[in-house]
């Protein structure tokens, strides 16, 4: 694996259950992980580059002003329906983020919950203000985002399994993410992962 941001962001985007997809400033698509192909049913040849407005049912989201008051805000959250690629219509809740990464600014999506029956979701998605995560806190999301689960963790930390989800139920409050993929991707994106 990869060192350092780089290789943290790659494991969290690769290995998640959560749909994820990476735009651009013109909203192409830049990057998709396997839970969006599953998802949206496409082969990833046919999404890179492709605006994502394309299979946004009605299109853009966004006019071109409000879009740039959204990457202006960094964090934002939205609804939207997808059209597969087999015709269906996937209502989805995201939360995305916008970073400059080498230069170039990237908006990271992650799909928080997912419908097939119209704008019926579990919950209601909620952007907290960030939180400063804990040393120990830090620690654990990296190795969640290296793929240990809850009891290697403890093993590896010599703590309890109550006092890990303890830990991640802590660091999903102060960051206002709803699933560990989520957590993963918001401690990358806000700088909290690392250091």
């Amino acid at each position: 694996m990869s060192e350092g941001w780089a290789g943290l962001f790659l494991t969290a985007f690769k290995g998640s259950r959560n749909a994820m997809v990476l735009v651009d400033d013109d909203r192409r698509h830049v990057e998709v992980n396997g839970a969006y192909l599953a998802q949206t049913g496409y082969p990833r040849r046919e999404l890179i580059g492709r605006p994502i407005a394309e299979i946004v049912v009605g299109g853009p989201l966004y006019s071109d002003d409000e879009w740039q008051a959204e990457l202006a805000r960094r964090s934002f959250t939205g609804e939207a329906r997808l059209l597969t690629a087999d015709g269906r219509v996937v209502g989805v809740q995201f939360a995305a983020h916008a970073e400059v990464v080498t230069g170039r600014r990237l908006v990271l999506a992650v799909v928080l919950s997912t419908s097939r029956w119209g704008k019926h979701f579990r919950r209601d998605v909620e952007v907290k203000e960030p939180g400063r995560l804990s040393a120990r806190e830090r620690e654990i999301v990296r190795l969640i985002a290296d793929g240990d689960s809850g009891p290697e963790i403890a093993q590896r930390l010599h703590i309890s399994h109550d006092t890990v989800r303890t830990h991640v139920r802590n660091a999903m409050t102060k960051l206002g993410a709803r699933s560990r993929a989520q957590l993963v991707a918001k401690s990358v994106g806000e700088g909290h992962a690392l250091g």
